[in-house]
């Protein structure tokens, strides 16, 4: 009778301890210690305003816009070892017998600088990738010219991005921008460090959106600005009349290496989606399905008897992998990626990166006249190279 009791009484405690558990994880949940820790990202997001952002007559200042982002722009400056290639007579052993190792290869300095965005108040910074690329050591300056090291967490050199952390609390952390906000016409501010001449504010307006097919990143979708900006204000900030983020400056168009009125910035809604998954993960994680596709042409549309030329040809499939599995053949059009239309390949190539590894994706394909629905098993995007820079348009 105790016995049973006994075992009465503990099945209560331990129902009861149950249900507190339950209670905790539900509401508090950071009061489980056991929880997988996650690194700190309080993103600072601006109010909707009507849709759109502040409107600034020309005649207007744009002081307290300035007054707001400058605190949050800091100057990323470089340091990389690169060893000079040895002179061709070191090859020789007399040579060396009597001149010694005086002309042989020895490393030097060559320093860089750049600008970042402080984007939490814990210290991480968004910058470019290619300010940062190899660099073995790197030093940030504030605003208050104090200057501290930072290292990387991670970088996505297919949109040229990067992240930063440095040791420091309660940072002046920027205000992103509404990712739909900002429209053809608007008036933007550059934020930077042009030259290595310290924090330059310019303004400009917005000369167009989703600038594709420049040839400067695998992933493009600039915002195209008249703000001056040149070498220096790379990974700076470029913000709206009321000083919040709608880009990351990353490149000009130029024939002399200065400013010539065709800047372009990475879009605020890529690089908040990029530097989220690389503080969470430390790199980028993209679909792929492992096809080559091409542009459609009006006669290849034509030929296929499409009503225009919107869709991606499949001109080639890997053997073997997730779009050979699935079905895809050579020869079809693909049309949508889980229902969203296909424009073109460059379309196609983001819409295929936003799909989830190891989840399933329908591919809306045209095949003789027909439309079928292919279900394809999504496979992880294999890490790429940065694109090398094409010396025309001299991008910075």
């Amino acid at each position: 009778m105790h016995i049973r009791k006994f075992w009465l009484l503990f099945a209560q405690s331990v129902t009861v301890a149950l249900g507190a558990l339950v209670v905790v994880a539900l509401f508090k949940p950071d009061l489980l210690q056991w929880r997988a820790q996650t690194p700190n990202l309080t993103i600072q997001q601006a109010r909707p305003q009507g849709g759109g952002t502040v409107t600034v007559a020309p005649n207007e200042s744009f002081a307290l816009a300035a007054q707001k982002v400058i605190p949050s722009v800091v100057n990323v400056f470089t340091q990389q070892k690169v060893r000079n290639p040895a002179h061709p007579a070191m090859q020789d052993p007399i040579f060396r017998y009597f001149f010694g190792d005086r002309l042989d290869a020895r490393p030097r300095e060559v320093s860089n600088l750049g600008s970042g965005v402080i984007v939490t108040t814990n210290g991480y910074i968004l910058t470019n990738h290619h300010v940062v690329d190899a660099a073995d050591q790197i030093e940030v300056a504030l605003a208050d010219g104090k200057t501290v090291p930072a290292r990387v967490i991670g970088a996505d050199p297919e949109t040229d991005l990067a992240v930063l952390k440095i040791d420091a609390e309660k940072l002046p952390a920027i205000t992103f921008a509404n990712a739909d906000s900002l429209k053809v016409g608007d008036w933007v501010l550059a934020v930077g460090n042009p030259f290595g001449v310290g924090q330059t504010v310019t303004a400009g307006i917005v000369s167009a959106l989703g600038r594709t097919r420049l040839g400067i990143n695998t992933f493009e979708n600039f915002i195209q600005t008249d703000a001056a900006i040149n070498p220096g204000n790379s990974g700076g900030a470029l913000v709206d009349s009321a000083g919040n983020l709608v880009g990351v400056n990353s490149a000009i168009y130029s024939r002399t290496g200065g400013s010539q009125g065709i800047g372009f910035a990475i879009p605020v809604s890529i690089a908040r989606q990029v530097m989220e998954q690389i503080i969470k993960s430390g790199s980028v994680t993209r679909g792929w399905v492992g096809v080559e596709v091409q542009d459609l042409t009006p006669e290849l549309a034509e030929s296929f008897n499409l009503p225009d030329v919107n869709g991606a040809l499949i001109a080639g499939v890997l053997k073997g992998g997730p779009a050979d599995t699935g079905g895809v053949r050579p020869g079809d059009i693909l049309l949508a990626v889980n229902g969203r239309r296909v424009t073109d390949s460059a379309s196609l190539l983001n819409l295929i990166a936003e799909l989830t590894p190891g989840q399933s994706a329908r591919l809306t394909v045209a095949r003789k006249q027909r439309s079928l629905d292919l279900k394809v098993e999504v496979g992880r995007r294999p890490l790429q190279r940065a694109l090398p820079m094409p010396p025309e348009p001299a991008l910075e």
